[in-house]
């Protein structure tokens, strides 16, 4: 004799995750009748969870979207304004060497480094092998940590061959506290998350610090960022040789723009990484047995 159908506590789990993969289920039965009334129930109590959960999945990817999109304003705007107002690049010591200072810190610091902090927020990713997801984590972080780093010797490099001090301001500060928090995060990642020696106890202590620290790292570099273009402007816009900025010219504006659009990418990242139900679910109690680095997992 056959059973009803595979209604197990295994079902609602998964339905959790996919919460549309249930409508696929078909149950075997000899009466029609007595499936009608259990299906209607279904119907009725998993309504309002699939629309709650669709609604939020198109949040997230409308807010996904604007964060996609304010990255490539900040990348754009920050190379425009170093090509139209400043002279372009090089790197031969001159300003055009500092010119890649601005261009690489707001790419790296900020707009690599967010995106790959919201990769894990993908729903996408979510019914998948959480490995590869890791490595391109990982990926985006290192290069992102790479072109801040470069970043640093292009200004570092400048003042030197002009013997200008280093590290005097609260910019500067800021921006190497920044990096250098940047770089023993990825290490510690690397480590407690991708290393095959690292127990699993030390990666449920590791990640709230992760996370907290990853925000935090975040939000320096925004301030690193903000405080560096107005001191910038501040610099080249003395009224001597160009209009002042406190009159607001055509380049002051176009700074003050790049700044904004730093801050609102900061902002929709944060938010983003705060909303709860955007958070990749939870592994089954199965699944938190520990994997080496190059076997599978779905922790």
């Amino acid at each position: 004799m056959q059973q009803a159908g595979p209604w197990s506590p295994s079902w609602s789990s998964a339905s959790d995750c996919f919460p549309l993969s249930h409508l696929n289920n078909t149950a075997e039965c000899g009466s029609e009748n007595s499936v009608e009334p259990e299906k209607q129930e279904v119907r009725a109590n998993t309504s309002p969870t699939h629309l709650c959960r669709m609604r939020s999945i198109v949040s997230f990817y409308i807010c996904y979207l604007l964060c996609l999109g304010l990255s490539l304003a900040c990348v754009v705007c920050v190379c425009l304004w170093n090509v139209q107002w400043r002279g372009g690049f090089s790197w031969d010591s001159s300003i055009l060497q500092f010119n890649w200072h601005p261009v690489l810190m707001v790419t790296g610091l900020v707009v690599l480094y967010g995106n790959g902090a919201v990769l894990y927020r993908v729903p996408l990713t979510w019914g998948q092998n959480k490995l590869p997801w890791k490595l391109v984590h990982a990926a985006l972080m290192l290069l992102a940590l790479i072109l801040s780093i470069v970043g640093l010797c292009a200004v570092f490099g400048f003042h030197n061959a002009n013997n200008t001090p280093n590290l005097y301001s609260l910019h500067s500060w800021i921006g190497i506290a920044a990096t250098a928090l940047f770089a023993i995060q990825w290490v510690a990642g690397m480590a407690g998350f991708l290393l095959p020696c690292s127990p699993m106890s030390l990666r449920v202590l590791l990640k709230p610090v992760h996370v907290w620290m990853g925000g935090t790292i975040l939000w320096l570099s925004i301030a690193a960022c903000i405080s560096g273009i107005n001191e910038k402007l501040f610099f080249v816009l003395k009224g001597s040789a160009s209009e002042a900025y406190s009159a607001l010219p055509p380049e002051a504006l176009f700074a003050n723009v790049l700044g904004v659009l730093i801050v609102a990418f900061g902002l929709v990242v944060l938010k983003i990484l705060s909303n709860r139900e955007w958070q990749r679910p939870d592994p089954r109690p199965e699944d938190l047995a520990y994997a080496p680095l190059l076997q599978e997992e779905n922790e």
